[in-house]
């Protein structure tokens, strides 16, 4: 005879907790990137918002950051996730692919600057997520 007690999980599932992780790893990335900016556009690195950058530094130094940042807002879900934190860090990196596929589209039909960065971007949410996670998870193990 099994009890009610013994059919359920060690750790309910929270889907708040769980969604609450995932929004804030990708609030974290859009935050950090966008204070980032913000920062060298005030420092004169940057030309005024609105103009097109010039140059494969400017894109590099963005991209640098942004996966960065995208790796440390991994690294939040997976810590803040109430269980399995590697599958949040896969929901947030699905997130995160759709997010940029759809900016890499409006940046390349727009003409706003090299096709190569903001497909780069999509593609490294991903590989990005994964180390994220994986720090957190393999760091947790201490």
């Amino acid at each position: 005879m099994t009890t009610l007690a013994a059919a359920t999980p060690a750790t309910p599932r929270n889907l708040w907790k769980s969604t609450g992780a995932v929004l804030a790893g990708i609030v974290t990335v859009f935050v950090l990137s966008l204070g980032t900016d913000q920062v060298f556009h005030a420092l004169g690195v940057y030309p005024p918002w609105g103009e097109v950058m010039q140059g494969t530094g400017l894109y590099l130094l963005a991209l640098g950051y942004r996966l960065v940042y995208q790796v440390i807002g991994s690294y939040l879900t997976a810590r803040l996730a109430p269980r399995n934190p590697m599958r949040h860090v896969w929901v947030g990196a699905g997130i995160g692919f759709v997010l940029g596929a759809a900016g890499a589209v409006a940046a390349i039909v727009g003409s706003l600057g090299p096709s190569w960065y903001p497909i780069v971007l999509a593609v490294s949410a991903v590989p990005c997520a994964w180390l994220g996670g994986l720090l957190y998870v393999r760091g947790r193990g201490r």
